[in-house]
């Protein structure tokens, strides 16, 4: 980092997820599948669903109040709200701009960013940036997403990868050496095709006929995205250590996207880290897209595998097709 450039780190935490869990046995009455199917080939048992009246900034705001308490903040003292979403409430306002009003957060600036399960490391990215040169003080980073709103639980294929939630963190100023240290960030648009919601932007408008044809619903061509996933957790990882000067010797706690076990337990094997390293919760949580990394990351703060002077790797990846990495000394 530039020692010019003010250290930036997270300095509150938090998380929320829906009170509503949907267990393994209860996708068993609703399409032909098993708990012992989706545990071997995901590590999923549960997941949590938003309420009927619930939407991404009811689950976001809840994670941000935790945070701003875990800060010794209000709202008043943001300069920066970003929300990594790909369910926002609606298209515009934006999700940050609906939670700058609740939060009471006058003075901040708001913006969603959609980069799928990566968002959170890319608003990680962009908040440190604004809050390095000094243009921000306090930024509020959260990821949430309502997956279940955009799930077709008729098809056994990804009706059991899914779940809702949000995680949240306040970034502000710490001491030299601390905060975070590299980000890498990236993209590999060819492989869009592999995971989208075709139906409702501009190119195919909702309507009758997509409503019929069930293209509001996530489509995702699992064999190829889990190639990916499997190549880019390890290259982005060791990227952005290069970039931090940093070896995996040197990591203390790996926080990964909570996809699917497999694809954890691959980046594992090939990085070298032993089990007490790697943060793994996506048996309670299934992939939650954005708040995937910073539940995790929150979790883990929560029991105390996180120390300070720790060093810290997220790593998110995601439709796009998108990655994001961060080095992060506490």
């Amino acid at each position: 980092m530039n020692n010019n450039l003010r250290s930036v780190g997270i300095i509150g935490t938090g998380k929320y997820v829906p009170e509503k869990i949907l267990t393994n046995s209860d996708l068993e009455k609703m399409v032909e599948t098993s708990d012992e199917w989706i545990v071997s080939r995901t590590g999923i048992k549960e997941r949590h669903i938003a309420s009927p009246e619930q939407a991404t900034s009811d689950l976001a705001y809840e994670a941000a109040v935790k945070a701003l308490e875990s800060a010794g903040m209000t709202g008043q003292d943001l300069d920066l709200i970003i929300v990594a979403t790909v369910t926002p409430d609606m298209s515009f306002p934006s999700t940050a701009c609906l939670l700058q009003d609740r939060l009471g957060a006058k003075k901040a600036a708001a913006f969603d960013l959609s980069a799928a399960c990566s968002g959170f490391v890319y608003g990680l990215a962009t908040a440190t940036n604004f809050l390095q040169t000094g243009m921000y003080n306090n930024a509020l980073v959260i990821g949430a997403d309502c997956l279940s709103r955009i799930t077709d639980y008729s098809d056994r294929n990804t009706c059991v990868l899914f779940g809702d939630g949000a995680g949240a963190v306040i970034l502000g100023e710490v001491p030299q050496g601390r905060g975070f240290q590299a980000f890498d960030l990236g993209a590999e648009g060819a492989g869009g095709a592999h995971l989208y919601l075709e139906a409702g932007g501009s190119r195919l408008p909702a309507s009758a006929d997509t409503l019929e044809a069930n293209k509001h619903f996530i489509y995702m061509n699992g064999r190829e995205v889990f190639k990916f996933a499997v190549r880019v957790m390890s290259s982005a990882t060791e990227t952005v250590l290069s970039k931090a000067g940093v070896t995996k010797e040197n990591i203390d706690l790996f926080i990964p996207h909570q996809a699917n076990v497999r694809i954890i337990q691959s980046a594992k094997e090939r990085l070298n880290l032993p089990d007490e390293k790697v943060m793994i919760n996506v048996d309670k949580y299934a992939n939650t897209s954005a708040a995937s990394v910073p539940l995790a990351l929150v979790e883990a703060y929560e029991e105390g595998r996180i120390k300070e002077g720790d060093t810290v790797v997220m790593v998110g990846f995601g439709g796009g097709l998108t990655w994001g990495a961060s080095v992060l000394k506490w």
